[in-house]
Order: structure tokens, then sequence, then C-alpha cells
């Protein structure tokens, strides 16, 4: 089975069988991307201690940056709400965009027209290559989930990755209240 007509926008949370993989170990994912090829996505739950002012000194902003994946994390990539403001986005879907024209963003930026709660930015991605989601999908690393967020960027990092397990409910519930380090336990 394919899930290529409905990944693009969708969260994926990570399964509680893959706690050992530090990666994406209690990772919620917003895929960008989703095609016969490939899946592009950024983790939403993994911030970083770096502000988008340490990462671009002409930007006053303290956003904070978040880890978007193991890919190419010497890049900065960005999601956002803005599209009429930064030309060249692509729409994910429900009013979220992925990147476009850095010029437009720094002048958004600069200008304060663009909020912490409109934006979201990461260094790296997580990629996929042809049939690889699907298989673990399949194979129970990840489930997903309708973004049925108001606003996907005002989460609760903290808290996001239990919510969701919350929801899907079951057998997930118990997961939910498992401490993050079972050493602790």
């Amino acid at each position: 089975m394919s899930y290529l007509k409905t990944l693009k926008g969708k969260l994926l949370i990570a399964e509680p069988s893959i706690l050992n993989d530090i990666s994406f170990n209690r990772t919620i994912i917003l895929i960008t991307e989703h095609t016969k090829n490939n899946a592009v996505g950024f983790i939403l739950n993994r911030p970083l201690a770096y502000l988008l002012s340490d990462l671009i000194p002409e930007i006053s902003n303290d956003f904070t940056i978040y880890q978007g994946g193991p890919v190419e994390q010497d890049n900065l990539y960005f999601i956002h709400k803005a599209g009429d403001l930064i030309p060249d986005s692509i729409e994910i879907g429900n009013g979220i965009f992925w990147g476009g024209n850095f010029e437009s963003l720094k002048y958004s930026l600069q200008n304060e027209l663009i909020s912490e709660n409109d934006i979201r930015f990461f260094l790296g991605y997580s990629g996929w290559s042809k049939n690889q989601l699907d298989r673990e999908i399949h194979s129970k690393s990840w489930f997903v989930s309708e973004n049925d967020h108001e606003n996907i960027f005002s989460i609760n990092d903290e808290t996001i990755w239990r919510e969701k397990l919350l929801q899907k409910g079951g057998n997930y519930k118990l997961w939910a209240n498992a401490p993050s380090d079972f050493q602790q336990n």
C-alpha cells in the first residue's frame, strides 16, 4: 500500500518501537514532499541551542533553530505561513509553505512582518529514498497523523509526541507516559 497521495502536509509520529534510534526517538515530522521517488520532512520538536541571529547576524530575531533531521545539517531550511510575503515558496497544504526567496524572508524578518508563530527554521532535514518511507511505516517505525493543529508553529516541543500518542489511544497511552530515559524508571 502506498501513501503517495496522502502524506504531504501530514505528520509522522515516531513509534515507541524506535526508542533506540537517536535521530528519530520521540519525534514528530511534518512531511513537506512525498513523490514516487522520495520524501522530505522536518522534525518539529527538536530545538537546538542556536538562535537565528547566531546563524545570520544581520537578522536580529531570536527565533529558535530546530534540528530538521540528519541530512545536510549544515544547511538552513524553513517552513512558514507567510506565502504571500515570501515569493517562490512551495505550498505544503493548510496554509503552510516551504522555503522561498531568502532576500524577501530577510526583509520580512527585519521589518517584523513575520513572527515566531509564523515560521520555523531547521538545520538539516529528514529524507527518504524511493519506497523507503512506505517500508518504514509498514514496519511500524512511524504512524501517520493529520496536522490537526490550529498553528503547527506554536506547538509545545516537549509534549507534542506524548499528545499524539494519547490521541492515537490503545497501547499508545502506556508509552505516552513512559520516561524518556528508562534508566530513571
